[in-house]
């Protein structure tokens, strides 16, 4: 058993390659091994989490997550706790491995209790796994979430939270918010990504004995974003070395937006950071800092550089945008490109030909981008964050990083990847144009387009996670943190 904790790249299995590695591990096991071997799981990080409980309330629902359920309560009692196990489960439509795991119970004297009553020390919840995904809990199962929710007791999850989805990360109206989760056999994406973070509390993971190997490279839905090696800078390097960026955007009265995407260009290593705004009035100087260059867009060479554009861009930034998809430099779309894009088909199309010339192209977009892009709404891009991502990084062949609670970042013919750093306090204004510099820059350092997003979102994200608490996060803030 290990503590999932940002740092480490793991793979990450949807519901059906799941099952197939369960089925897969089962054929090489005793009947039933592998839900015994669960609920000793289950039952030892119930043990950690409170190791001076008495009292513990196992709730099981009717299936083989249940049924992992009923084989913890054999442990904790044989450990001299007082399981109080109540069960929706029907002995003669039980799964196989549950209904084993009922008569072990009853050999082992426990009985079933109608409703859990008293007080508790701890709650289990195994109601629903990865078999119950998109199913709104109702009757005595919903009353016992809204019991587990309120009981102000930890409370333990089996492989997900019950009305957590396992591939997306939705949850259902009513769900369990568990204070830590086991995940049994795999990881499942949904854990990491929308509300998968919230419901989910502390993450472990137990491989229940699998072999090393078993859970093959060519399978997973997705990876999860490991801390990327920082790269050493030569001895015998100059600015050009490091490559220039040239943040374009900026239009009347949100010139803010370009200088943080500048000045995380900045901080994060660019050789050099031009900064041509749309706002022909606005600054030819940053006082703070001097190191950006400022000059007309018109003066800008795109096809030496890479190019971050629509920070700040307005309605204005699209009549710069065929220029810059044109050239064959490395482009960061953000924002207001991103708007334009998705309501100009020429524009479309000059992005989708940029793959032809072998042009690097990264999209930023938060759901709602993403929604306009794909002709959805904000909801459906939410309701399937990797299959929106797919869906927009095959359209328009190129790398895209769907922002949010667990970032996506995907590439034709890449497995997407997970990241599993940032928080809550990265919801502010201009935070994501500090991301698109940060990506910016590592595009001109030389790294391809789906490395230079990973990269660039772990960091992003862990800038945040290692931020004093007293410290307010401003997006200013954040760039120079960088």
């Amino acid at each position: 058993m290990q503590k999932i904790t940002p740092g480490t790249r793991h793979p990450l299995f949807g519901v059906d390659p799941t099952r197939l590695i369960e089925v897969s591990a089962a054929k090489n096991l005793p009947p039933h091994t592998l839900m015994q071997r669960a609920g000793l799981a289950v039952a030892r990080l119930a043990l950690a989490m409170a190791p001076h409980a008495q009292r513990i309330w196992v709730a099981c629902g009717p299936g083989n997550n249940g049924g992992d359920g009923l084989e913890a309560a054999i442990h904790l009692q044989r450990w001299g706790k007082q399981p109080v196990v109540t069960w929706l489960g029907d002995v003669q439509r039980a799964p196989p491995d549950s209904a084993a795991a009922y008569q072990r119970l009853a050999d082992a004297g426990i009985s079933i209790a109608t409703t859990p009553s008293g007080d508790f020390d701890l709650c289990v919840d195994a109601l629903l796994g990865i078999g119950g995904q998109g199913r709104e809990p109702a009757g005595q199962m919903a009353d016992w979430i809204r019991q587990i929710n309120t009981s102000g007791t930890p409370v333990l999850s089996v492989d997900i939270p019950t009305g957590l989805q396992a591939d997306s990360g939705q949850t259902t109206t009513l769900h369990v918010q568990a204070s830590h989760t086991l995940s049994l056999l795999t990881l499942k994406p949904g854990l990491f990504t929308a509300h998968g973070r919230d419901a989910t509390g502390t993450l472990w993971l137990d491989a229940l004995g699998l072999v090393p190997g078993m859970q093959d490279d060519r399978l997973p839905t997705a990876w999860l974003n490991g801390r990327p090696l920082p790269t050493p800078r030569s001895h015998a390097s100059h600015k050009g070395s490091f490559g220039d960026v040239a943040v374009v955007g900026g239009a009347p009265g949100m010139t803010g937006a370009a200088l943080l995407a500048a000045s995380a260009a900045l901080h994060a290593g660019a050789g050099r950071v031009f900064v041509g705004l749309l706002d022909q009035q606005a600054m030819t100087v940053d006082i703070q800092q001097p190191e950006l260059m400022f000059r007309p867009i018109q003066s800008l060479a795109f096809s030496t550089m890479t190019v971050v554009c629509g920070c700040g861009g307005g309605q204005t930034v699209a009549s710069i945008l065929g220029e810059v998809l044109n050239s064959a430099a490395p482009v960061v779309l953000d924002a207001d490109a991103l708007n334009a894009i998705a309501g100009d088909n020429t524009l479309q199309t000059a992005l989708v030909a940029r793959a032809a010339r072998q042009a690097v192209t990264v999209l930023t977009p938060h759901p709602l981008e993403a929604a306009r892009l794909l002709g959805l709404t904000a909801q459906q891009v939410q309701g399937d964050r990797l299959g929106a991502a797919a869906t927009l990084a095959q359209r328009f062949a190129c790398t895209v990083v769907l922002k949010g609670s667990g970032t996506l970042i995907t590439s034709p013919g890449q497995t997407p990847v997970i990241n599993p750093t940032g928080n809550a306090r990265l919801a502010t204004a201009g935070t994501g144009d500090v991301l698109a510099g940060l990506v910016g820059a590592q595009l001109a350092a030389g790294h391809t387009g789906f490395d230079a997003a990973c990269r660039a979102v772990y960091w992003h994200g862990e800038l945040a996670d290692n931020l004093a608490p007293q410290t307010t996060l401003t997006a200013a803030v954040l760039a120079r943190s960088l």
